[in-house]
């Protein structure tokens, strides 16, 4: 009973290595199946490939040769210090970036704050209200109406000067309004102030008085 107790316990481990060695195999065979299936997926690829390769050459035709990739490649193995070299300074750069990206957040943040309080403040309303008065006076005169105010400012300027610095008598100005020059520059100084008088007084928002602290 001992011999045959000791068989069955061997031919046992023996069907165990049996089914070890048969799943062995079968994954053996399986993976050789999906390598099969890969070559065959790969080789329409690598035909492609090559086709388009050598259609490619076939356009570059005589501008390349063997020569050319060989000087390339010892063009690249010789300066490769100076391509490391590069490669540092480009570092160096990205790091300089990150550094001012990083001080500028402050100052842009201040920036903000200060625009804002100008913002508040009304200045870039008033900015743009002057920029308005700015082109109605651009659009109400010719550059010819310009060099005339001009003369005419320099001319009033020299008469100015040229006035004598006693007090004229009224007899004296008695005589200037019979003068058409005097008389045309009174008729300009009464039309200034008319027009002075029509215009519309500017309405000026009412100061917010100071807070005070409690």
């Amino acid at each position: 009973m001992t011999a045959t107790a000791i068989s069955q316990e061997q031919l046992s481990l023996l069907l165990e290595r049996l089914d070890r060695i048969k799943a062995h195999l079968a994954e053996q065979r399986r993976r050789q199946e999906e390598l099969d299936e890969l070559k065959r997926d790969l080789i329409p690829i690598g035909n492609q490939m090559v086709k388009i390769s050598i259609d490619e050459l076939a356009e570059i035709g005589s501008d390349f040769s063997t020569e050319d990739l060989f000087f390339l490649l010892k063009r690249l193995l010789r300066d490769i210090h100076l391509l490391l070299k590069m490669l540092d300074q480009l570092e160096s750069a990205m790091g300089l970036a990150e550094e001012l990206n990083r001080l500028s957040k402050p100052m842009l943040t201040t920036v903000v704050q200060e625009l804002d309080r100008l913002e508040r403040a009304g200045f870039f309303t008033l900015l743009r209200a002057g920029w308005v008065a700015v082109q109605e006076v651009a659009g109400a005169f010719q550059p010819d109406d310009v060099d005339a105010f001009a003369q005419e400012a320099a001319a009033l300027l020299t008469a100015l000067k040229s006035q004598p610095e006693e007090t004229p008598s009224l007899w004296h100005l008695a005589r200037q309004m019979r003068d058409p020059q005097t008389r045309r520059g009174l008729a300009r100084a009464l039309g200034l102030l008319q027009a002075l008088g029509s215009a519309k007084p500017v309405k000026t928002s009412p100061s917010s008085p100071p807070s005070q602290g409690a």
